[in-house]
């Protein structure tokens, strides 16, 4: 049995969605504002969502993320009387699993439970346990073990991986704790400073060279891609290289 939550000003209509889902064997809880909801949410681990668009109160669409971080990370399934493209973009992009449009049958409103909790059941077995070396990186919020849920699973892969941020928030400290977490651990972690990186000889340092190649390559000579083979290659500051590189 899960909870669920039913956000939606008209009693009727959220009585309707609350019906269907007890007779999944499932518990509702039915809230009129958004900020009965967000009481809620923050008290009760919901697994689903119903949050109407418009509330008397305010925006649906302006707590997804709110209800999103709320400790429980429920799936948020938006429902509206008004279809809008925009709107239905926004829903979207700010982690809505759905958006979906009145009339909303009992038979859509069961289908989405259930994919959902197929969903989170399938996500639960294949979630890897955060029992990680993290090196240098200190600190403790959710924002920080999601990365950390993401470090696991590059380092369990062998895939190229990207690494975004400011100055300063960690990129190389967490391109080392992927390293040190991978079945590469035992090899060379070879970091390349881009921005340090001639364009004339790009080539040789990334690559090697034989001897004779070109004047002044007196002895033949490993690139750092060669030395970083079995370990891990951090490119760091990659974008600063000219486009041609």
């Amino acid at each position: 049995m899960e909870n669920v939550l039913v956000m939606h000003s008209d009693k009727v209509s959220g009585e309707r969605i609350s019906n269907a889902v007890s007779q999944m064997g499932h518990a509702p809880t039915i809230v009129h504002t958004l900020a009965e909801g967000l009481q809620k949410a923050r008290s009760t681990p919901f697994a689903v969502v119903f949050l109407e668009a418009h509330l008397p109160d305010g925006s649906g669409l302006d707590i997804i993320p709110k209800l999103k971080s709320s400790g429980y990370s429920p799936e948020i399934i938006i429902i509206t009387g008004f279809g809008n493209p925009d709107e239905a973009e926004l829903a979207i992009t700010n982690g809505a699993w759905d958006y979906l449009e009145k009339p909303v049958s009992l038979e859509i409103i069961r289908l989405h439970v259930a994919r959902i909790l197929e969903y989170k059941a399938e996500k639960g077995i294949k979630k890897t346990p955060i029992a990680l070396d993290r090196k240098d990186i200190v600190g403790d919020s959710k924002r920080l073990d999601d990365s950390f849920e993401l470090l696991a699973q590059a380092a369990q892969s062998d895939v190229n991986v990207l690494i975004t941020g400011e100055s300063g928030t960690g990129k190389e400290l967490f391109a080392k704790a992927i390293h040190s977490n991978s079945r590469r651990a035992q090899g060379n972690f070879v970091i390349v400073d881009c921005t340090a990186l001639p364009e004339t000889l790009v080539e040789s340092v990334l690559f090697g060279h034989a001897r004779g190649s070109f004047t002044g390559a007196y002895v033949s000579q490993d690139g750092l891609v060669k030395q970083a083979d079995k370990g891990t290659l951090f490119l760091d500051e990659i974008g600063e290289l000219p486009l041609a590189i």
